[in-house]
């Protein structure tokens, strides 16, 4: 019996671990959706971080994106304290050391307007005095907790983490907790970006 393959994005929001089974510490992503039973995440993010979740049961799909070997992008808006030199963000485009190893050199710019996102539900600790500044990041492995210890390798502890892309699929158009089935025409992009040959998915 073949199996029908699923698509879903979903916006994570703060405070969600991505899993489905039950956790004492905290909310899952068992009450969104509702998803089917064989779904799961491609990936995760860490529960003080938001955003972008992709969600499926084709594992070919899942392992092209997660295995470190394949390098796909994943794009980030990141709030962090103070505002970065030009030296600090080149030192993250270059790579910094976490752990006694050098991470891949990613696209970094500091945007020059702060995002729309909507309000996390627990505010930003902010330190009088000290100013904060958004930052765009794409990189291209997925090491733990690893744009949160690259911002503050070079002296900018991260405030707020927001994934906003992965590969060719992006977060427009939904708020936080909000999910809906990819297209397929998503599909077929994203399956030809990780160079799989397209599914039979009826239209």
């Amino acid at each position: 019996m073949k199996i029908e393959m699923k698509y879903f994005i979903l916006y994570k929001p703060f405070g969600v671990l991505c899993q489905f089974t039950d956790d004492e510490q905290g909310e899952t992503l068992t009450r969104f959706g509702p998803f089917p039973k064989d779904v799961y995440s491609i990936g995760r993010l860490d529960a003080d971080s938001e955003g972008l979740v992709l969600l499926t049961n084709d594992g070919l799909l899942k392992h092209r994106l997660i295995d470190p070997r394949f390098q796909h992008p994943r794009t980030y808006c990141v709030q962090v304290e103070k505002i970065p030199t030009e030296d600090a963000l080149e030192q993250l485009r270059r790579g910094v050391l976490i752990e006694g190893k050098k991470t891949l050199s990613a696209k970094v710019m500091l945007m020059t307007n702060e995002p729309a996102f909507p309000p996390r539900p627990v505010p930003i600790r902010f330190r009088k005095n000290i100013p904060t500044a958004w930052i765009e990041m794409t990189i291209r492995e997925g090491r733990n907790r690893q744009v949160r210890k690259m911002t503050a390798a070079v002296g900018h502890p991260t405030l707020r983490l927001v994934r906003i892309r992965v590969g060719p699929i992006s977060l427009n158009g939904l708020l936080p907790g909000e999910s809906r089935e990819l297209l397929k025409r998503e599909i077929d992009v994203l399956r030809e970006f990780v160079e799989i040959k397209k599914p039979n998915i009826p239209r």
